[in-house]
């Protein structure tokens, strides 16, 4: 009896310390579990409130972006015949027989583009079918057809083509002004023929410029990003996490012609201008204002006694031009038109570009600190309101060269030894005859492209700006080399 009861007590006693014991830790374990869980859930129902106020700022989720765009976003593949000259040797010719003159050969090239409306229209950069001869559009589900130039501008570096085909998915514009910096945002594209691939990152800066040399007066204003942008990028899409088009990816600043950190589109306020033109017009619209402009920095504005770091400086005025008929002068500077601020010369080209000629805009300047409200025509570069058609201006261009063609038949090509050409026929005043090029001169290429037939001189100078280098031959096989500016 001893011996049980003594078992009994020291159970008991064993069971009063357990029970002590598990009592005081589960007290800890709660007090701590309550620090821990309560600022979590507090987060989580903060994040969640902001999440459903400001979606685009904080939506992360990026499935439904990427959904969208990858099936609009297509693969462009080019091809371009290229004319290589060859060295010409008549020691040989005079020992071995007839010697080829000429080498052709393919150039390939490859891109992205987006689909901006369900009945086959698809934006895309410039640079990516620049010259080509032929123009391949793959969709994401593999269907592959033959697209269209529909038109192209090189001071934006924006393309339109065309596909013949119904009820394509595509990508609905957004407002590229409202996008703000630090803002998620995907790029969508083709990187090194990598078929619809997605990146992420940021907008990083908005109204960059300085980034290509694609024409001598070329309109910069990009939306710079993280988000890892590669050759075969050019003509993406740039989209909201909400799936919508704010950029075509156009450019990246590196060293070594790979993606470095920095990349660049084109705004789609910008793009929608350019694409409503060339479907209208079959060219671009552009107007200006008829100055020279420059940024303000602290030791200017302080030479200049201007009490503003952010503006246009107006530095000279064209004469006859819209800014001067307005009344501005130089020495003014631009802070706005009509409602939007312009702080640099990138984000007052930006908000002109979206203008046409004859259209009336309100500009905001500062003259002598004072500031001043004038309602302001734009118009074209030679100082006219008149929209003018893709044909006429053709037309117009042909009668600046001052001359007129005549194609060659396959017993002429032979009799040359060259593989195509087409024939100067009769020459009359004008940029060919300045330049000393002879009735009877053969045109055989056009920067460096294959020219077989008349059409082919008109494709390879519609959308030409700048310098022009004409290769041929003269019936008596002489060769020889003409460059002129258009």
């Amino acid at each position: 009896m001893k011996k049980l009861l003594s078992t009994l007590f020291v159970a008991c006693l064993g069971g009063l310390i357990a029970l002590s014991t598990a009592r005081y830790f589960y007290s800890y374990d709660k007090n701590n579990t309550n620090q821990i869980t309560k600022p979590f859930s507090h987060q989580n129902v903060t994040l969640a409130n902001l999440s459903a106020n400001q979606s685009s700022s904080f939506n992360n989720d990026f499935t439904n972006a990427a959904e969208k765009s990858v099936n609009a976003v297509v693969h462009i593949k080019t091809i371009s015949e290229q004319v290589s000259n060859l060295n010409y040797d008549p020691f040989a010719e005079w020992f071995y027989g007839p010697q080829k003159r000429q080498q052709n050969y393919n150039q390939e090239g490859s891109g992205s583009g987006v689909i901006i409306s369900d009945d086959g229209y698809i934006v895309t950069n410039n640079h990516v079918v620049a010259g080509a001869d032929k123009i391949e559009v793959v969709l994401n589900d593999r269907r592959t057809y033959i697209g269209e130039l529909i038109g192209a501008d090189a001071s934006t570096d924006v393309a339109l083509i065309r596909i013949k085909e119904k009820n394509l998915p595509f990508l609905t514009y957004g407002n590229s002004e409202l996008v703000k910096v630090g803002e998620w945002v995907l790029a969508v594209g083709n990187p090194f023929n990598l078929e619809s691939t997605v990146t992420a990152g940021i907008i990083s800066a908005k109204g960059r410029s300085n980034i290509l040399d694609v024409n001598k007066r070329p309109i910069e204003s990009f939306i710079q990003t993280d988000a890892a942008v590669n050759p075969g990028n050019s003509g993406g899409a740039l989209v909201t996490t909400n799936g919508e088009l704010i950029g075509i990816n156009t450019a990246i600043a590196s060293n070594n012609g790979a993606y470095q950190g920095y990349s660049f589109a084109v705004p789609v306020n910008i793009v929608k201008k350019i694409v409503g033109d060339l479907v209208e017009f079959g060219m671009v619209q552009r107007a200006y204002f008829g100055v020279s402009i420059r940024d303000l920095d602290a030791k200017f504005s302080a030479d200049k006694n201007i009490k503003l770091l952010k503006g246009v400086y107006v530095s000279a005025v064209t004469s006859g031009g819209s800014a001067e008929d307005a009344g501005i002068q130089e020495g003014d500077v631009i802070t706005k038109i009509e409602a939007t601020q312009v702080g640099s010369v990138s984000e007052l080209q930006e908000q002109l570009s979206k203008y046409r000629p004859g259209d009336k805009v309100n500009i905001v300047t500062i003259r002598n600190n004072k500031e001043m409200n004038r309602e302001v025509i734009l118009k074209s570069l030679d100082n006219t309101t008149t929209l003018i058609k893709k044909s006429e201006l053709i037309k117009k261009s042909f009668s600046a060269l001052g001359a007129s063609f005549e194609e060659m038949s396959a017993g002429e090509l032979a009799k040359l030894r060259i593989n195509n050409g087409v024939k100067i026929k009769k020459l009359i005043d004008g940029k060919f005859a300045q330049i000393g090029i002879k009735e009877g001169f053969i045109i055989t290429s056009i920067d460096k492209k294959k020219v077989s037939n008349i059409q082919d001189i008109t494709n390879l100078l519609e959308n030409k700006s700048g310098t022009v280098l004409i290769e041929g031959f003269y019936p008596n096989g002489a060769r020889a080399y003409y460059g002129f500016s258009l």
